[in-house]
C-alpha cells in the first residue's frame, strides 16, 4: 500500500493544478514566410523573435515555421493563409499578388528613398492612420522595406535609360513594373525563388533587386553586371490572424506586442544594410562589374519618370484611395525628415 502512495500525490498534484488552471497549457502557432532558410528574414528576425517570445511566455508559447520551398512558403498566399488561420503568422510581400495593398504600395514609387531604415519607420508611423484599412482582420507585427534597389543583368552592362531599352526584367510589383516600362525595359512578374532558373535560361535578361537576395537565392552564379540605382524599395508585411491574437492569454500578448511594433521595425535599417553587404561583396568577390548610376543619369530618369508617377497616384485613388495623393506626398515628408537625421 505504501507504494502506491507516491503515484497517488503525483496523480493528485496533476488533477489539483489542471482544475485551478494553473497547468502549463502549451501554444503552438505557425509562421510562414517565402524566403530561403538562409536568408536574413530567417535568421536574424523570425527565429530569434519567436525565440524571444518561447522565452518571454516561459515556454507556454511554441513556434512552427515553413520557410520558402515548405508547403506554407509560397510567396503569393502569404496574406490569405493568415487572414484564413491555415497559419497563424506571416512575413508576406506586399506586391504578390497585385493590388491588394494599394496605399502601402505607393513607397515603391521611383527614387521615393534608398534607405530601409527611413522606409521601414515611414510605413510604421503611417499605419494607424493612412495605411490600415488594408489590414482589416490582421494583427500588424510590423511593416518595413529594402534599402535601394539595383538594377542586374547577365551579360549587358546598363549605365544609362538608353541600356535599358528592351531589357527583360523580373519585375516584385505594379509600381515597379511601371517604372520599368517607362525606361524602356519589359517587365517580367516572377516569384523571387524562380529569378535564378529564368536567367539561366535567358527567358529574362535580369531582375531588379537590392543587393541581399542576389546572395540568398544564389545569383551571383548568373551575373555579372550590377547598376546601383537605388531608384525603388519594396514594403513588407509581418502580420497575425487577429482572432488568434485575441483569444491567447494576456500574457502572451504583451510578450507578441513587446517583441513587435516600434522594437521590431527600428531594427531592419541595420539588418538590411548586414544582408546587402553580404551580396555586394560576393559580387565583388566574383569579378563582377558593378557600376553607380550617375547624378546627371539620375536626374534624367526623375525627369522621365515623373509622368508615370503621377499616372500610377491617379490609378490608385481610381481604385478606391481618394487620398492617394496626400500618402504619397507625406510618405516624402516622413523620409526626408528621416532620411536627413
Amino acid at each position: 500500500m505504501n507504494n502506491n502512495i507516491p503515484k497517488l500525490a503525483t496523480l493528485t498534484a496533476g488533477i489539483a493544478l489542471a482544475l485551478s488552471g494553473t497547468a502549463l497549457a502549451q501554444t503552438t502557432l505557425k509562421v510562414s514566410h517565402y524566403l530561403p532558410p538562409v536568408h536574413g528574414i530567417h535568421t536574424d528576425f523570425i527565429v530569434p523573435w519567436t525565440e524571444q517570445i518561447t522565452a518571454c511566455t516561459n515556454g507556454e508559447v511554441q513556434f512552427d515555421i515553413y520557410p520558402g520551398g515548405t508547403q506554407l512558403g509560397n510567396v503569393a498566399k502569404q496574406q490569405e493563409q493568415v487572414v484564413a488561420g491555415v497559419v497563424d503568422i506571416a512575413h508576406g510581400l506586399h506586391g504578390i499578388p497585385r493590388g491588394r495593398f494599394p496605399r502601402t504600395s505607393l513607397i515603391e514609387l521611383p527614387f521615393m528613398t534608398r534607405d530601409a531604415g527611413a522606409a521601414s519607420e515611414t510605413l510604421w508611423d503611417m499605419y494607424p492612420e493612412d495605411l490600415a484599412p488594408e489590414y482589416r482582420g490582421l494583427k500588424v507585427l510590423a511593416l518595413h522595406a529594402h534599402n535601394g534597389g539595383l538594377v542586374h543583368t547577365a551579360d549587358k552592362k546598363v549605365e544609362t535609360m538608353e541600356d535599358m531599352q528592351g531589357l527583360r526584367l523580373r519585375t516584385p510589383s505594379p509600381a515597379v513594373s511601371a517604372m520599368l516600362t517607362a525606361l524602356g525595359a519589359t517587365p517580367q512578374g516572377l516569384p523571387p525563388g524562380e529569378v535564378y532558373e529564368n536567367i539561366q535560361k535567358h527567358v529574362i535578361d535580369g531582375t531588379v533587386f537590392p543587393w541581399d537576395p542576389v546572395k540568398s537565392f544564389g545569383l551571383n552564379e548568373v551575373l555579372n553586371y550590377h547598376l546601383e540605382a537605388g531608384a525603388y524599395t519594396v514594403p513588407f508585411f509581418f502580420v497575425m490572424n487577429q482572432r488568434k491574437y485575441d483569444a491567447l492569454p494576456d500574457n502572451v500578448q504583451t510578450c507578441i506586442d513587446e517583441a513587435s511594433g516600434d522594437t521590431l521595425v527600428a531594427k531592419f535599417g541595420d539588418w538590411w544594410d548586414t544582408w546587402d553587404a553580404a551580396g555586394r561583396q560576393e559580387a565583388e568577390a566574383s569579378g563582377h562589374v558593378i557600376t553607380e548610376l550617375s547624378d546627371t543619369e539620375r536626374e534624367r530618369w526623375r525627369e522621365a519618370l515623373q509622368p508615370t508617377i503621377n499616372d500610377y497616384i491617379e490609378q490608385t485613388a481610381d481604385q478606391g484611395v481618394d487620398n492617394a495623393r496626400e500618402i504619397y506626398d507625406r510618405m516624402l515628408e516622413l523620409l526626408a525628415e528621416k532620411q536627413s537625421r
